[in-house]
């Protein structure tokens, strides 16, 4: 357990932070929470290298408990079009975050043995690309609507992507902006990754 607290209480912080931060917009495409959500890859990818993957399981799950806690909380919250949160949000941020987060753990062990590097970058590149994608598909395509609830019109509104390029549905620019902040973050996060695996490692709790 005392392996495992760590783990759970840094991913229930981002998984709630994320959650708030996710109302507020960042530039035309993003919001705030864009910026914290990679974070649980960073997490995961730390309690696998330390303990492995059965320990880095358990510490998606106990995040995917808190985010569906999160979830209920936002749909019961009226905002200015109606809940903070719609069940048709909240079913892809669930399905995403688990696929997503499971697959890195998977590939990230798969990995262990390669360079340092490999692991964390592959893992969290990969398992951000299935998030992005599943979430976005999900919660806003236009596709689904006629077997998942909410109104997501909105969403698919024809613009060109990110202002400049072809156009195609609203959803899939802001899904191209989050995936790139995501590659991002994930190569960023090798810096925090490789000071914090080797602390941890070297002063055992």
């Amino acid at each position: 357990m005392t392996r495992l607290l760590p783990g759970v209480l840094a991913m229930a912080t981002i998984v709630v932070a994320s959650n708030i931060l996710v109302q507020f917009l960042f530039g035309q495409w993003l919001t705030w929470g864009a910026f914290t959500y990679p974070l649980a890859f960073l997490v995961t990818d730390v309690m696998n290298r330390v303990y492995g993957a059965s320990v880095a399981r358990k510490v998606v799950f106990s995040g995917f408990i808190v985010g569906v806690i999160c979830s209920l909380i936002g749909t019961q919250i009226m905002g200015e079009f109606g809940p903070l949160v719609t069940l048709r949000i909240a079913l892809g941020s669930g399905i995403a975050f688990l696929t997503a987060q499971l697959l890195g753990v998977a590939i990230f062990d798969r990995l262990r043995n390669g360079g340092w590097w490999q692991a964390p970058v592959i893992s969290s590149i990969i398992g951000s690309s299935v998030d992005t994608a599943l979430f976005f598909f999900i919660a806003f395509s236009g596709t689904l609507t006629s077997v998942l609830p909410g109104d997501v019109a909105w969403a698919n509104d024809v613009l060109p992507i990110l202002g400049t390029g072809p156009e195609a549905p609203l959803w899939v620019s802001l899904a191209i902006a989050d995936w790139g902040v995501k590659l991002a973050l994930a190569l960023i996060a090798l810096i925090p990754f490789r000071l914090l695996t080797r602390k941890i490692i070297a002063h055992p709790a």
